[in-house]
């Protein structure tokens, strides 16, 4: 019987590497294209959320700035600021109060639809107060590195070389990575929400920001070069 049970037994563990090596080759080159491309992008989307969390916040320490720069967030669909941009705008005009910059820098284009984000944000810092030769409008960016490349060659045409840059805080990353490579002492500053927000919003922010910078790092920031 010990005979009969050791004869059955060895076959079927010299079949083991045999089915590992079918399995292999039933894998063929589109399974192994499918695995490294799959490899590629828990890659990238990881480099994207390390450069987030290692973005830079200032590269001064300076307390005081020549502008407040506002990043432009779309307007809804009736031309009316979003709680996201009316929080960013608020929270620029609650530093120039501070005595933090003499003039704000709103910048935004049409880029969801077709009102200018920079003349909406405009209209809300009015209604808090601040004065019109205060407020700088920088009306054609469409994307994040347009907003930083374009509010510093208005700076440098006014010889101005310091700036806050005033967003979302999910964004702050993303906008510190590029406004990094310009010519600019500069320093973030986040814009509390106006009212709390569900930790599902909160972590799809954080997502989407992850995806983008994951872009900029791979793509953008190559496609989209602007010289301040």
């Amino acid at each position: 019987m010990t005979n009969a049970r050791t004869i059955r037994k060895t076959p079927a563990r010299r079949l083991r590497p045999r089915r590992m090596a079918l399995r292999r080759r039933r894998m063929g080159w589109q399974g192994r294209l499918t695995l490294a491309a799959l490899v590629l992008v828990v890659g990238l989307l990881a480099w994207g959320v390390v450069a987030r969390l290692l973005a830079p916040v200032s590269n001064t320490a300076l307390t005081r700035f020549d502008a407040i720069i506002v990043l432009g967030s779309p307007a809804d669909s009736d031309g009316n600021p979003t709680p996201a941009q009316l929080a960013r705008v608020t929270e620029g005009v609650h530093e120039y109060e501070r005595g933090v910059a003499p003039r704000l820098i709103l910048t935004g284009g049409a880029a969801r639809n077709q009102f200018v984000e920079a003349r909406v944000m405009a209209r809300s810092a009015h209604a808090q107060g601040i004065p019109e030769q205060a407020i700088i409008l920088e009306p054609e960016a469409r994307d994040t590195i347009e907003n930083a490349c374009y509010a510093v060659r208005i700076m440098k045409a006014h010889g101005w070389r310091s700036a806050e840059v005033v967003s979302s805080a999910s964004h702050l990353s993303r906008a510190g990575i590029i406004f990094n490579g310009l010519p600019l002492a500069w320093r973030t500053h986040a814009a509390p929400p106006l009212e709390p927000q569900p930790a599902a919003y909160q972590w799809a922010a954080e997502a989407v920001e992850d995806l983008k910078t994951m872009r900029y790092l791979v793509w953008t920031r190559w496609s989209e070069r602007c010289e301040p």
